[in-house]
């Protein structure tokens, strides 16, 4: 008897090693036909930031902010590949052409950055979003998510 119950106790050891842990992330999937960069705003301990730029080819997706989301807002901005806004707002955050991270949310240009409309996401404190750029260049959220109505963003 003592020898099956190490046996099972070791075979439940190994399934235990085995099993990966599911993926907590913010994903942006882009269902278009051209590329798309996307930019994301956050608060965290140290305060606002923005980030940018992914680059999502089309029907692909990649994961903006890895692990489990610690905000409930999150806000997003994409470009599609002629440098238009397929996905903004108007909650103002700073931005710049070339890869960054930008802490703060005031005097981006005095800052010598740009300031753009991000769009607002509500994900209902989940700990695992995803959102789809359509082929329309209509944005879903995986559950919805709430629309970009405050020039400010949310505490």
């Amino acid at each position: 008897m003592k020898t099956f119950l190490t046996a099972l106790a070791l075979g439940i050891a190994v399934i235990g090693f085995g099993a990966s842990p599911a993926r907590a992330d913010l994903k942006f999937c882009n269902n278009t036909p051209g590329l798309v960069q996307v930019a994301v705003g956050y608060k965290d301990k140290e305060g606002w930031a923005s980030e940018g730029w992914w680059t999502v080819k089309a029907g692909s997706c990649a994961a903006l902010m890895k692990g489990s989301l610690i905000a409930r807002y999150y806000y997003l901005y994409a470009l599609d590949e002629k440098k238009l806004v397929v996905l903004g707002g108007k909650a103002l955050m700073c931005t710049k052409d070339k890869i960054f991270t930008i802490r703060g949310l005031d005097k981006c240009t005095d800052r010598g950055f740009i300031q753009q409309g991000f769009g607002e996401l509500d994900t209902g404190e989940k700990q695992d979003w995803t959102v789809n750029l359509a082929a329309d260049k209509s944005a879903a959220a995986t559950p919805p998510a709430g629309t970009p109505d405050a020039a400010k963003p949310q505490p």
